[in-house]
Formats: structure tokens, C-alpha cells, sequence
């Protein structure tokens, strides 16, 4: 990392750099449907407003020399009971990673990812998760992540039942 940059913590004066960092992040991968961002961003929004209030989402900033915000990354710390992973009462989800496209290959990522994972050490979070593009996963490849064995389903609004019995 050049010694001209420098990381600093996110506030809630960041909130709309954060979501401008969200979007050209869901851009980059695909994502970028205007219509369904412009739905999703103020719903986005008042949530990532109530958590950097009460702490749930910790974000760090890497800044240029002139103050300007050229890469982000967010965690939230998402309520989990405790059980054989370990007995921490909070999870870390990381999200929000992003670089502008001029400021990438900088390993500010790499830096970024290793000064949130320090928090959550400091925080007695053990367990931390994120899903990976096909550009970030040599940085948390690198870190120490893994795949893991996670399955999901996207419920459609009023789906209606399949008829399929898993027994």
C-alpha cells in the first residue's frame, strides 16, 4: 500500500459513500439492473442508517491524500446463538467490499479485509463469513477463507407450493 493512503473508521457521515460503493460493487458483478437498485437503495439505506448508529455495521475507508474515499469494506455483526463453531454471541458478515476501478490492484482490499478481521478478533467474534465475486476471492483466499458447505434458496414472493415431497 502506498504510503499516501490511509484507513480510517466509517461513520454515519459515510453513509452515502457506502451506498454508492454498494452499487458500482453490484454493478461490477452483473448486478446492475437501474430499476431494481433504484427500488432496493433506500430500503438499503435506512438499514445501513440504523446500524452504523448502534454499531452493528463497522465499515473502514481507505482514504487518498486528498481525502478522497477510493475502497471500502463493511462488516455486520448479525446476532447468533452459540454453538459448535464456538460460543461468541455475534457472527461477522463482511459486504461492502469495494475499490475504485482507477485504485485496484493496490492491495487495499487485502489491507482493508486485514484491519476488519482484527476487529473482530478484538471483538471476540471467531466466526466470519462473506460470499466471494470471482475478482475478491485470491484476497480471501489469501486471508485464510473457505468454501464452506452453505446451501440457499430465493423464495419468489406468493410462491406457490411445489407439490414435492423430499421424504
Amino acid at each position: 500500500m502506498s504510503t499516501d493512503h490511509r484507513i480510517r473508521q466509517a461513520n454515519l457521515g459515510d453513509l452515502e459513500t457506502i451506498v454508492r460503493h454498494r452499487r458500482m460493487m453490484f454493478a461490477d458483478i452483473g448486478h446492475g439492473d437501474p430499476e431494481l437498485l433504484k427500488t432496493a437503495e433506500p430500503v438499503y439505506t435506512e438499514w445501513l442508517r440504523e446500524r452504523l448508529e448502534n454499531g452493528r455495521y463497522q465499515g473502514w475507508l481507505m482514504m487518498a491524500a486528498d481525502g478522497t474515499v477510493v475502497a471500502g469494506v463493511g462488516l455486520w455483526l448479525i446476532d447468533w446463538p452459540s454453538g459448535v463453531l464456538d460460543l461468541a454471541r455475534f457472527r461477522g458478515y463482511v459486504f461492502n467490499v469495494y475499490t475504485d476501478r482507477s485504485h485496484r490492484r493496490q492491495g487495499f482490499s487485502y489491507r482493508l479485509m486485514q484491519v476488519l478481521l482484527d476487529a473482530c478478533v478484538a471483538q471476540g467474534i471467531n466466526v466470519v463469513g462473506l460470499h466471494a465475486s470471482a475478482e475478491g476471492r485470491p484476497v480471501y483466499t489469501a486471508l485464510g477463507f473457505k468454501e464452506t458447505n452453505e446451501m440457499r434458496i430465493v423464495l419468489e414472493p406468493h410462491r406457490k407450493e411445489s407439490g414435492a415431497d423430499p421424504r
